[in-house]
């Protein structure tokens, strides 16, 4: 099918087949763009000749640091350069990079460590103690520890620096390039629906294209200023570092989100485009007038994780941004769909405008399919009214899950990715969730599992059952709410059991409220978690 009836001599080559791989994006604007700022962050400044050349370090020295092609190389970093060098770096050398969110708890990194098989970890001076403590957890093989010392904090004294380790790299070292585009380029974990994380494999090809379908999606053209908001240990920022580099554009680092940070970074960098989940929205809503910068341009920003309330949107895009709503999972290499602002649609304001922009939206252009499917794996009509679970396929797909293959197949059942995210589709195609996954919880952008959350509180000899549901929350979007049966004649506050569940999970994990209930159950024993998000919603 599609052959000519004599294609002899026309074979793929060198010369007419390159693997696909974000590494080419840095490689070209290292040539074409030396001289153009590439990385900005303090009084770091680096060009694409300065930022290449410190990736070929961190490759080199990587190498001969005994990193073979395979390995895995972790990183517990904020949005720094040695981050964004990380996503090149590691790479370059044939290893698999592995970000880690930093604000996880010892035994999850300690997990993660041991079930990637992490041989190094480049740890921020902020993160070594977690690194420190994780490692002490675990039973097998630990990652060696290289410090990096953001400008000036103080170091531990105990490790090798980053520097230190650039220091012993081979500025002539060739690249590894990837000689097949299924390779694998990164591993993340994220919760899923179990306690325990589960790791999403990238592969090249995937991350290139997804590059392209982001730029796409964005309206991007040459030169953007794009600022680090979304961390890069999420979904290694939305592969937006790999992107920049495809346009000559700058990456402008954000290490700690705040008001004012932004207003600064727009202002003195011309900032045109970042994402972030929309408590950055309110963040920049609700900013202190001293906080504020004067700007002239739009800023274009994607967000994503829950719709952005309309009142934000209404208080939000008159200050100079425009907002589009994205969706996607770790799974799916960050973004997938988008909602594609429709040119009939302009001139629509207020409720009817945020209604439009609060859909998930039309697959991106590197996406082959996304659907919502009934629980026969077919596809629900596309009236805005029945419902179905989100299902992609394509490119932007994940390889599976680590060591997993029972999840993996699970997940591709039936030839598509199953997200297990509830929509209806509109009958211009548009997705809308209208229910998560019950047992996640999305908190700031972070994934929250009920059922780890349950776990910690099932630890504590007072509780004798436990559900955790999401409650709208208007910072946080969602935060966890906890509803508790005590065992007879046990007392325990509030406020305890929260303490209790601090000292086992990361801070964004912890239940915000808990409440003391009888839990509503089927015949057979199942707690009716509908009944709780309903009660959590009055509350």
């Amino acid at each position: 099918m599609g052959w000519l009836a004599d294609e002899s001599g026309l074979e793929k080559c060198a010369a007419n087949h390159v693997a696909l791989t974000p590494l080419s994006h840095l490689k070209r604007a290292a040539d074409v763009f030396a001289d153009r700022t590439a990385l900005v962050w303090k009084t770091t400044r680096l060009t694409y000749a300065e930022y290449a050349h410190r990736v070929t370090l961190l490759a080199s020295a990587l190498a001969r640091r005994g990193i073979h092609p395979g390995d895995v190389v972790a990183t517990l970093l904020p949005n720094i350069p040695a981050q964004a060098e990380a996503h090149f770096g590691v790479p370059a050398c044939g290893a698999v990079l592995n970000t880690i969110n930093t604000r996880l708890d010892a035994d999850t990194v300690a997990y993660i460590f041991g079930h990637a098989g992490a041989k190094i970890v480049l740890c921020d001076s902020a993160y070594i103690a977690l690194a420190e403590q994780a490692i002490r957890k675990m039973d097998g093989a630990a990652p060696q520890i290289i410090e990096v010392v953001d400008h000036g904090q103080t170091a531990s004294g105990h490790y090798l620096t980053y520097e230190e380790l650039l220091e012993k790299g081979d500025p002539g070292f060739a690249w590894l390039m990837p000689q097949d585009e299924w390779e694998s380029l990164a591993i993340n974990y994220t919760s899923g629906t179990t306690g325990r994380p589960k790791g999403v494999v990238y592969h090249h090809r995937g991350a290139y294209l997804a590059t392209m379908a982001n730029a796409v999606a964005w309206r991007m053209t040459l030169f953007p200023a794009y600022l680090t908001i979304v961390p890069l240990f999420h979904c290694n920022g939305w592969c937006h570092t790999w992107m920049v580099p495809m346009l000559g554009g700058t990456v402008v680092c954000c290490r700690d989100i705040t008001a004012k940070a932004i207003y600064d970074a727009i202002a003195d960098e011309g900032v045109t485009h970042f994402g972030g989940a929309p408590i950055v929205l309110n963040t920049i809503v609700n900013a202190r007038p001293e906080d504020r910068r004067e700007f002239s341009h739009v800023v274009e920003v994607f967000t994503a994780g829950a719709p952005p309330p309309a009142a934000t949107l209404a208080a939000f895009e008159p200050l100079g941004f425009n907002v589009t709503q994205v969706y996607g999972l770790t799974e799916t290499y960050g973004p997938s769909t988008e909602c594609l602002w429709m040119p009939d649609w302009d001139g629509t304001e207020g409720a009817a405008r945020a209604e439009l922009k609060s859909r998930q939206g039309v697959r991106m252009a590197m996406l082959e399919g996304a659907e919502a499917h009934d629980t026969h794996g077919q596809p629900v009509p596309r009236d805005a009214h029945h419902l179905g679970e989100i299902a992609m396929r394509g490119n932007l797909v994940m390889k599976g899950y680590y060591k997993n293959p029972e999840a993996t197949a699970e997940a591709f059942k039936d030839g598509w990715f199953r997200s297990g995210d509830i929509a209806l589709q509109h009958p211009d195609g548009y997705l809308q969730i209208t229910d998560r996954a019950k047992d996640i919880i999305i908190s700031g952008g972070e994934n929250v599992s009920s059922v780890e959350v349950e776990g910690a509180l099932m630890k504590h000899p007072a509780v004798n059952l436990c559900a955790v549901v999401a409650k709208p929350d208007d910072k946080w979007g969602e935060v966890p709410c906890a509803f508790v049966e005590l065992k007879p004649g046990q007392k325990v506050t509030e406020a305890e059991l929260i303490a209790h569940c601090r000292a086992h999970l990361a801070g964004f994990k912890t239940p915000k409220h808990v409440i003391f209930h009888d839990l509503p159950k089927t015949s057979t024993g199942k707690i009716q978690k509908f009944e709780l998000r309903a009660v959590a919603k009055l509350i």
